[in-house]
Formats: C-alpha cells, sequence, structure tokens
C-alpha cells in the first residue's frame, strides 16, 4: 500500500502523506474507507508511530481525511480531498508566480509556460 524509501530526501511522514494522498485521489481509497490504525500502520511500516500520527494529521488538516473518537480515521469525499489538494497546490502557484515575478518574468511569461509554449 504504502512504500517508504529510505534513500528518499522526503522526511517519511510526508512519504506517508503523499503516498496516502495519491491512494485517495487516485479512488484506490474510496470514502467512508476506514484508515489503518496508527499503531497498525507503523508496525507495518517498521517506522515510530508519532511519524503515523504526523502524516494522518497533516492529511486531516488538508481535508483527505477525517477522525473520529473511538472508531479512527476514515477516508473523506474525494471531490472534498480533491478541493483541498487544489486549494493547497494554487497556494503553492500564488506564492512561486509571485517570487518569479520578483525575478523578472513577465505574466506573459508566465502564461507561456502554464500554456507549454515555453522553450528553455
Amino acid at each position: 500500500m504504502i512504500n517508504i524509501n529510505f534513500r528518499d530526501a522526503r522526511p517519511i511522514y510526508e512519504q506517508v502523506k503523499d503516498g496516502f494522498r495519491q491512494l485517495i485521489l487516485s479512488g484506490v481509497l474510496p470514502a467512508d474507507t476506514r484508515m489503518p490504525s496508527v499503531r497498525e500502520l507503523a508496525g507495518q511500516l517498521a517506522i515510530n508511530p508519532n511519524t503515523i500520527q504526523r502524516a494522518y494529521r497533516e492529511l486531516e488538516a488538508e481535508g483527505y481525511i477525517c477522525s473520529v473518537p473511538g472508531r479512527g480515521s476514515f477516508v473523506r469525499e474525494r471531490s472534498d480531498a480533491a478541493a483541498a489538494r487544489r486549494r493547497q497546490l494554487l497556494e503553492q502557484f500564488d506564492a512561486f508566480t509571485a517570487e518569479l515575478k520578483l525575478l523578472g518574468l513577465s505574466g506573459e511569461d508566465l502564461a507561456e509556460r502554464v500554456r507549454g509554449d515555453h522553450h528553455d
């Protein structure tokens, strides 16, 4: 289900979070699917439960899962998760484009890049 690459520069919790995000957005984990418990997943992946807890906390903050006290964590509706991811990516996009403008790129340069018309 989730693969951890210890040679990856990204922290393990981000790898876990990204792995689940992909599974949710692709529909492999449909809405209302119960997520593995923190202890269960930590045991399967042989990593610290706090690492899994951090990944779950961020997935919940980003709108991919919700926790139900006493029952565990569950996948939210895919449209909710997709909307949350779109918002997150657009915020990053806005920050990157603002910085690129400060570095001298024009709005037209950026538009060409978005359209795929760029030739570096």
